[in-house]
């Protein structure tokens, strides 16, 4: 990791940054080899990330001022705008993780989406950004629940290795298989 990079909650102005990294790995702008390396695919517009900043809900890394690398932690509500999350929440009663026996839209947050630019990962930014995120956050919600794209290798091992998030379930949504993972938010990634 280089000496430059910051990691910050994010701020208005971060905006066009943040649109120019999705952009890049959007899962939509990828060819299939592309996507082997990981994408993201919830598409964010400026209305959007403008309610997620204002609410403390989005985590940035910066190299000299660029945005690298972003984390979402935002509510159910919030993600209740798009029909993937939406069904993610059906599946709560049929879910538990560790002492939460019962998952709600209280007790939890949707994490993610997360990228890091492709010449920055494997260098030692996820952990920091997402303490930055978990710092933030944890006071709000004990739980982080999040679901992957079982397509979406990197995103896996990222997240179950050095982040040490757990398989809880899985479930298809338009012709699309995932794996939903959890994360008790009061245990700091060591």
């Amino acid at each position: 990791m280089t000496g430059n990079i910051t990691f910050e909650p994010a701020s208005l102005s971060d905006i066009t940054g943040v649109l120019a990294l999705q952009e890049l790995y959007l899962v939509t702008n990828l060819s299939d080899i592309e996507k082997q390396a990981g994408f993201v695919t919830t598409r964010f517009t400026v209305a959007q990330l403008t309610d997620v900043i204002t609410n403390n809900g989005l985590f940035l890394a910066k190299d000299n001022q660029t945005v690298i690398a972003y984390i979402f932690a935002e509510s159910w509500t919030f993600f209740n705008q798009w029909p993937i999350f939406e069904y993610m929440c059906t599946l709560f009663p049929q879910l538990s993780f560790e002492h939460f026996k019962t998952i709600t839209t209280i007790n939890s947050f949707q994490y993610g989406p997360i990228c890091i630019h492709t010449g920055y990962r494997g260098k030692g930014i996820i952990r920091p950004l997402f303490e930055l995120m978990r710092e933030n956050t944890v006071a709000k919600y004990p739980l982080a629940l999040t679901f992957i794209n079982k397509k979406n290798i990197p995103s896996l091992k990222a997240h179950t290795k050095k982040l040490n998030w757990t398989i809880i379930s899985d479930f298809q949504f338009n012709n699309n298989d995932y794996h939903v993972l959890a994360y008790d938010m009061k245990n700091a990634v060591e």
